[in-house]
């Protein structure tokens, strides 16, 4: 069970410093998380240029594919033409008019095969340049593409390093005011710290209930905490809270608004 307070040696000197240590902490979360999430994030940006590539890819596939529709068209425009050819040599050897209807009827046969066979290949002509100008889209695409993700990258890496140079100090100072806060107040804090998902061991106190809480606090209690006089546990979530006139007066003066 989870008592309202906690019986040390407490002061408001002793809350500020344990509310600074807080800020930090959830400042060098912040940090660690964005660092954690920085591969995921680098694999999201390049899936999405390896989908492009891949798009890219199925048109120029897609271009061969008819081109290769085209010249086989034309092979078989070409086999017509001769077939015309041969037709018409040979009607000069021929005197029965039953074989000259037919041998007729062939010629005009592989004429229109000739024209069919034109006309599509005019139609693909016309599908591969409507293809040309999407895929010059997608190609322009890919370019900007590649050369937002090259800023990504190296605007992500630039946070790391800002980052990693911003954790060195926190952690520094962060061990100057465990140095200054009374031990048992610190184990508390740390305690409740592994046992709040979102690490946020202290609350402030805003419209009458603990930051991220929709349970208010009796009137009794918050008269007690702006008093300031000891160490209050908020009984629903276990966190150590504070007053939000305090936590901001604070939170100005706090090394994480100095590095911004």
């Amino acid at each position: 069970m989870i008592h309202q307070s906690v019986k040390i040696n407490y002061t408001v000197e002793q809350l500020k410093l344990l509310y600074h240590i807080q800020l930090i902490d959830s400042r060098i979360d912040e940090i660690i998380n964005f660092r954690n999430n920085i591969p995921k994030e680098i694999k999201n940006l390049d899936k999405e240029l390896h989908n492009i590539k891949n798009n890219l890819k199925d048109i120029k596939n897609n271009i061969i594919s008819i081109k290769n529709d085209i010249e086989n068209k034309n092979e078989n425009i070409k086999k017509s033409e001769i077939l015309i050819k041969n037709y018409i040599n040979k009607k000069n050897e021929i005197d029965n008019n039953k074989e000259l209807y037919l041998i007729d009827k062939e010629i005009e046969y592989q004429k229109l095969e000739i024209q069919l066979l034109k006309k599509k290949i005019k139609e693909l002509n016309n599908n591969i340049k409507v293809i040309n100008n999407y895929l010059d889209k997608k190609k322009f695409l890919l370019k900007k593409k590649k050369r937002n993700i090259f800023f990504k990258k190296k605007e992500l890496k630039s946070i790391l390093l800002e980052n990693d140079k911003e954790e060195k100090i926190l952690s520094k100072q962060i061990l100057i005011f465990y140095k200054k806060l009374d031990k048992k107040i610190l184990e508390f804090y740390k305690k409740i710290r592994k046992r709040v998902k979102n690490g946020i061991a202290i609350a402030p106190v805003e419209r009458g209930a603990p930051l991220g809480s929709y349970l208010s606090i009796t009137p009794q209690k918050y008269s007690e905490l702006v008093q300031r006089n000891k160490l209050l546990i908020d009984e629903h979530s276990g966190r150590i809270l504070i007053d939000s006139k305090l936590a901001e007066e604070e939170k100005k003066k706090s090394i994480i608004n100095k590095n911004k």
